[in-house]
């Protein structure tokens, strides 16, 4: 594969080119895609010019950029993370339904939470998550409950990491962490009073499929004394879910969908 000077390949490029692009910043100009991903802006615009003609890339008609629909193409295409979204949302909409407020789904990526689906709910307290965003870790109660269904060896890396805080409740201690998870695992939820914002509370609980954690199942709710009781529900559907990934019918090996290896660059 052709390198550039850097010795770095074209699809390394590609990659910086595709990863510039967040849910805060959907569309983007040739000149901050070369900022982001610093690169030369002869670089990104050649790279730019040609991934759109691929459909890969879509320019406006004012010359911003955004994720083609190719892409989009693409990554459905037999995905598994599909496979989960379809099979978890019907649970996820009559949790909704129960609780009146927005619901989650998230698989573990590198040190963060992947939201691979979202149901909001009108007048719902303020939730942060977006489809295909991210929230570190430590910072989410689907977070918490992932990593503390996670390899050993994962567990490490994140103490070891950073711990990125949102309010005062937020844990950003190794051992206030570790202390944490060892909860998580007990009780086998996890609850989260304005660790992301001070108004709502997160309770999650883990999604299995034939004993292996796949997915963190989570709810967003106001910060109040009503709360804590809304995690029996929350185990119920989590339970329900996990029975119907773990049935013959799923077909897909939905423990592909954890990316414990790939640690997220701060």
């Amino acid at each position: 594969m052709a390198r550039s000077a850097s010795g770095e390949s074209v699809l390394e490029r590609v990659v910086r080119i595709i990863e510039a692009f967040e849910p805060a910043t959907p569309v983007l100009t040739v000149s901050e895609i070369s900022r982001s991903a610093a690169l030369p802006l002869a670089t990104t615009a050649r790279l730019v010019k040609e991934m759109a003609e691929h459909g890969l890339l879509h320019r406006d008609e004012e010359r911003r950029v955004r994720i083609g629909t190719r892409m989009w193409e693409l990554a459905e295409r037999a995905s598994p993370m599909q496979r989960l979204r379809e099979t978890a949302v019907q649970y996820m909409g009559d949790l909704q339904a129960a609780i009146g407020h927005s619901t989650q789904l998230g698989v573990l990526d590198g040190n963060d939470v992947l939201f691979v689906e979202r149901l909001s709910a009108p007048e719902s307290v303020t939730n942060v998550t977006q489809i295909a965003g991210r929230l570190p870790v430590n910072a989410s109660s689907v977070g918490l409950v992932l990593l503390a269904n996670a390899p050993s060896e994962v567990a490490r890396r994140v103490l070891r990491s950073p711990l990125r805080g949102y309010t005062a409740n937020t844990i950003t201690d190794e051992w206030r962490l570790r202390r944490e998870l060892a909860e998580v695992r007990q009780r086998g939820f996890a609850f989260c009073p304005g660790h992301i914002h001070p108004d709502a509370t997160g309770i999650a609980v883990p999604v299995h499929r034939n004993g292996k954690v796949v997915a963190g199942l989570g709810v967003v709710v106001p910060n109040d004394d009503q709360a804590w009781a809304l995690h029996r529900t929350l185990l119920v559907t989590g339970m329900a879910l996990s029975r119907e990934v773990s049935g013959p019918a799923s077909g897909t090996d939905l423990g592909t969908l954890i990316d414990t290896r790939r640690p997220v660059e701060a």
